[in-house]
């Protein structure tokens, strides 16, 4: 398949589960991403370049917000307001 085309339902889903399974070895691993560079190298493989840019964003976005569930984020302008 050519890098531009849209990647069709099976590599949507090869690539997915290559997310999955290298997101899931990041979570046993405290994201110790050097434990899981098959599984990143498996995902980039997979992925468009352009979702890889984009999961990686999202990784990060999910991971500070569960940073904030846990350890809780208290703003000034949001007290009073829970």
């Amino acid at each position: 398949a050519g890098k531009m085309s849209a990647p069709t339902m099976e590599e949507r889903k090869a690539c997915w589960g290559a997310r999955d399974e290298f997101w899931q070895c990041l979570d046993r691993h405290g994201d110790d991403a050097a434990k899981c560079e098959k599984l990143r190298l498996s995902f980039e493989s997979r992925c468009p370049q352009q979702w890889v840019k984009h999961f990686d964003k999202r990784r990060d976005f999910l991971k500070y917000k569960k940073k904030l569930e846990t350890e809780g984020y208290h703003a000034p302008e949001a007290a009073g307001k829970s």
